[in-house]
């Protein structure tokens, strides 16, 4: 196991400095320039042309990537822009918010996918089963933006059930602002929740066509007991597998959902310092977001060793 672990960390070495390269080449690739951005209209082109060099814009973009990759060696993300701050203390700022919506969205995704799927694996062909599929499919196919906007009209603003928009106030407890996500974690979680429930109901039905099930039930054993406990079991590998997935691509979703709620969070400053041209913040946002998509990963092929005895690394 440690040998593994050893070998997956240094493929994630270099997996991350491959995405370090590619985000660096994409963030300056985007049309615009900082210094023009922080000027304004009214800047001549001397003053753009002074702030690029105090800026380090004006390096060759070899040099640029190699004094990036310096810092990345250390840790250290660089400074914003405009923020005027690190990049590191920027995104600690917005990481309880993007944290906490993410986990309540895959729970929710959770708790509709997996037990949807296991009842229409159990019911298949029946009515459950193919209303379970149909509502799958459409949950799929609505964007998670109009989901959100749904439940602003009329569980916010016709009901007032939730609030509109926002984080709550500066000293909000932490009930306050789990209220503030219910809303957009639904309107992240419905969506993803369709993938969930139908790899749950392939991996179901796989499971329960081996003999071992077929024994369970001629046994006479309930039939709750011979899914649960025989064919789920055996069934949690591919579950874990579309999990573990869900859960990363609900961290590049949120960049939508929080700018839809007006939610302070790491996708929202994404998209602040995508409109504002700040490259430590869009490179290091990034970089962040896929070592968390990667260890998410690695964190997936251990489960599989707790849920099955059987896997060996």
């Amino acid at each position: 196991m440690l040998v593994y672990i050893v070998r997956r960390f240094a493929g994630m070495m270099v997996v991350m400095l491959l995405v370090a390269m590619v985000v660096f080449l994409i963030a300056r690739v985007v049309p615009g320039d900082p210094a023009a951005v922080m000027l304004g209209s009214s800047a001549t082109p001397e003053d753009i042309a002074a702030l690029r060099g105090r800026l380090g814009l004006d390096e060759p973009l070899l040099t640029q990537f190699l004094l990036y990759l310096g810092q990345i060696v250390r840790f250290d993300l660089g400074e914003s822009i405009f923020l005027n701050r690190p990049v590191a203390q920027a995104l600690a700022e917005r990481s309880e918010l993007t944290g906490l919506l993410t986990m309540m969205s895959v729970g929710i995704a959770m708790l509709i996918g997996v037990p949807v799927g296991i009842l229409s694996a159990a019911k298949r062909g029946g009515l459950v089963d193919q209303t379970a599929v149909g509502l799958a499919m459409l949950a799929a196919s609505i964007p998670s933006f109009w989901i959100g906007l749904t439940l602003i009209k009329y569980l916010a603003v016709d009901h007032a059930w939730f609030p509109v928009a926002g984080y709550g106030p500066p000293d909000a407890d932490l009930i306050e602002r789990m209220r503030h996500l219910v809303l957009p974690a639904i309107a992240l979680g419905i969506p993803n929740s369709a993938l969930i429930l139908r790899f749950t109901r392939t991996s179901m039905l796989d499971v329960m066509s081996h003999d071992y099930v077929r024994t369970a039930r001629a046994k006479g054993l309930p039939p709750l007991v011979v899914v649960l406990k025989h064919a789920l079991r055996n069934a949690m590998i591919p579950i874990l597998t579309v999990i573990g997935l869900t859960t990363a691509v609900m961290i590049a979703g949120a960049i939508v959902t929080e700018t839809v709620f007006g939610l302070p969070g790491v996708g929202n400053l994404i998209v602040s310092a995508v409109l504002r041209r700040d490259y430590p913040v869009i490179q290091g946002a990034l970089l962040v977001v896929s070592a968390i998509y990667v260890l998410i990963n690695l964190t997936v092929d251990l489960l599989y060793a707790v849920v099955d005895p059987r896997v060996r690394y």
